[in-house]
């Protein structure tokens, strides 16, 4: 068994005022000029050191704010109010919400889990991830505690081909040669950003982070630079330019390439692997209605590993788009029925935007997840795409400094580890690679819907 993972985590202050939920609101007409004003009372001292952050305009009111409503109560005129930060209406959109964002700050800032000590206000049913809930049925026993030492979880996964039996001759020699396997500590890989500001710095912070977490970072190829060759057993070159590639002298100091679905694919497979025999390829496969087929016969081909990628909200591409995980279950189950699934490994990513998709979507049949755009918003990206338009970017990402946002990106990854373990101990599962495809430990809203509806639908005989 492979020993307990942990991921040190250390605070990562803010370089820019946080964008909070609550603003406050001091109405200066009315005032009555009491001697002992409860703005010099505040025990934070807020009013006493306001200021106007320059570079983006704001009052440091409400990011200084604790929200103890101390002046609220307090003010006799009632002049002091608190209610909801305009700013923060404005950030991220429909999907990357702005309470998402936030609680992706404060993990990035803290590596601690956001908890919520009024418990969860929201809706019980939504879209995407909304529409399924995780079983926690053993969350009633104490002793199932996989963060504080009592019994062991593992989130190992093994990324690579899978043998369905072992063949012996005579002499006790296999007689067949074994795939190669890569082994990572936790279920995830770093993607390729769908936008980003200039990234040299921000592509350094992820090469560190990867490097310590111990898993892999996806690179392009015609991004790569020679500063990263440091970070080459924990990068994963995507030949972006074909199987001969001008950097192909790195791969002999390679563990894993990523080569774009094509109609040649398996040639460059063939090739590839002429070249350096226990080189593990992925096949970079955007999510669509055809997934299914298209895998199933990859597999049949010899492919190791598929790279499932949606759209940053987690949408496959057609006319009329399925979510990712209601596509990614009908992977996983096709490739059952034709008993293959054991012999392919998946990655999946798009959409993923906090720890619960991550569980989510390895209960929905992926073995691993790639995640993007909540790196980038570790380093306070405020999912404004001004980056797409040539704008520059109000946080000045592209000036980042890479340690420091090493040091986010971990954070926020060993508060996500730490959160799968909880989901995983709730469920009584001791090993992450047992939770890929268990659908039975999951309610979908829609089969529950459908199961519902049929019940009221039901028509009962009249007695004769």
């Amino acid at each position: 068994m492979p020993p307990k993972y942990h991921t040190q985590t250390a605070s990562a202050p803010n370089r820019f005022p946080a964008v909070t939920r609550s603003g406050v609101i001091a109405w200066e007409e009315g005032c009555l000029k009491c001697a002992r004003c409860v703005k010099k009372e505040c025990v934070y001292k807020v009013y006493e050191t306001r200021a106007l952050d320059e570079r983006q305009m704001l009052d440091s009111l409400d990011s200084a704010c604790q929200d103890c409503f101390r002046c609220v109560q307090n003010c006799p005129a009632r002049l002091i109010q608190k209610g909801v930060n305009p700013t923060y209406r404005t950030i991220g959109d429909h999907y990357w919400t702005p309470e998402i964002l936030a609680n992706i700050w404060s993990q990035a800032e803290t590596g601690k889990i956001p908890v919520s000590g009024a418990g969860y206000g929201g809706p019980f049913s939504g879209p995407g991830f909304d529409a399924m809930w995780t079983d926690m049925s053993e969350i009633v026993r104490p002793t199932r505690d996989g963060i504080h030492g009592r019994e062991y979880i593992s989130t190992t996964v093994d990324l690579g081909r899978k043998l369905m039996a072992l063949r012996f001759d005579e002499q006790g020699d296999l007689t067949h040669p074994v795939p190669p396997l890569v082994e990572i500590p936790v279920p995830f890989i770093f993607d390729i950003l769908p936008f980003s500001p200039p990234k040299r710095r921000i592509l350094r912070a992820f090469l560190r982070a990867a490097t310590d977490l111990g898993t892999f970072v996806v690179v392009k190829e015609s991004e790569w630079l020679p500063p990263y060759e440091r970070y080459l057993p924990n990068t994963i070159l995507l030949l972006d330019r074909g199987p001969d590639a001008r950097n192909g002298h790195l791969l002999d100091r390679m563990r894993m390439v990523e080569v774009p679905d094509n109609p040649a694919v398996t040639e460059w497979l063939e090739m590839l692997k002429e070249k350096k025999p226990d080189l593990l390829v992925a096949i970079r496969m955007p999510l669509t209605p055809a997934a299914a087929a298209r895998i199933a016969e990859l597999t049949r081909e010899g492919a190791e590993i598929i790279h499932l990628v949606a759209d940053e909200f987690g949408m496959e591409e057609a006319d009329e788009p399925f979510f990712i995980k209601d596509r990614l279950k009908e992977v996983h189950l096709s490739l059952v029925d034709k008993g293959l699934r054991d012999q392919i490994t998946i990655i999946a990513g798009g959409g993923i935007a906090m720890a619960e998709h991550m569980a989510k979507v390895i209960i929905c049949g992926a073995d691993a997840v790639s995640c993007d755009i909540p790196l980038l918003v570790a380093m306070e990206c405020r999912v404004c795409r001004r980056c797409t338009q040539g704008i520059a970017c109000p946080v000045e990402l592209e000036e980042v400094d890479p340690a420091w946002g090493s040091r986010r990106i971990k954070n926020l990854m060993a508060g996500w580890h730490n959160q799968l373990l909880e989901i995983m101990g709730a469920m009584g599962m001791r090993e992450v690679r047992r939770l890929r495809g268990e659908m039975g430990r999951a309610m979908f809203f829609e089969d529950l819907e459908r199961e519902f509806a049929s019940l009221g639908a039901r028509k009962t005989e009249t007695p004769q």
